[in-house]
């Protein structure tokens, strides 16, 4: 693993990282109040072989980016049950998981954020947000 911090961000990377197509590439996002929480998961992630990229603002709060290819659909389920493992989605006062989303790279270069924002590949495609039982 090769931890880099370029403008901002600090970027975990496996040794074939470069696989990642990035036409086709983008992130399941997790948004942290604990910096030393992200740099551990991130770690983790690539330790693990979740991902082979991802990266967290070099800020004490921020957002941590998990990436893979949004046509990888095992990559996609290994990174939901991570994220499941690792308590890194939100839940409602009932425990229903947050209907996060998958955001390609194109929307972000495309500047769609906030309400400009669409999903594309929600987390419930995969995953009943109750119960966290597979659909796929």
């Amino acid at each position: 693993m090769r931890k880099v911090q370029l403008g901002g961000w600090v970027f975990y990377l496996s040794p074939d990282h470069a696989e990642i197509d990035r036409d086709k590439c983008g992130k399941w996002m997790y948004y942290f109040g604990d910096k030393e929480k992200a740099e551990r998961v991130c770690e983790k992630a690539i330790n693990e072989g979740v991902v082979k990229e991802c990266k967290h603002s070099d800020k004490e709060t921020g957002v941590a980016c998990f990436y893979l290819n949004g046509d990888d659909v095992e990559g996609h389920k290994k990174v939901i049950q991570f994220f499941i493992d690792n308590d890194l989605i939100r839940r409602t006062k009932t425990g229903k998981l947050y209907n996060i989303s998958f955001k390609f790279d194109k929307q972000t270069n495309n500047g769609e954020y906030g309400k400009d924002f669409e999903g594309i590949i929600k987390l419930e495609e995969f995953i009943d947000l109750n119960t966290r039982k597979w659909k796929v």
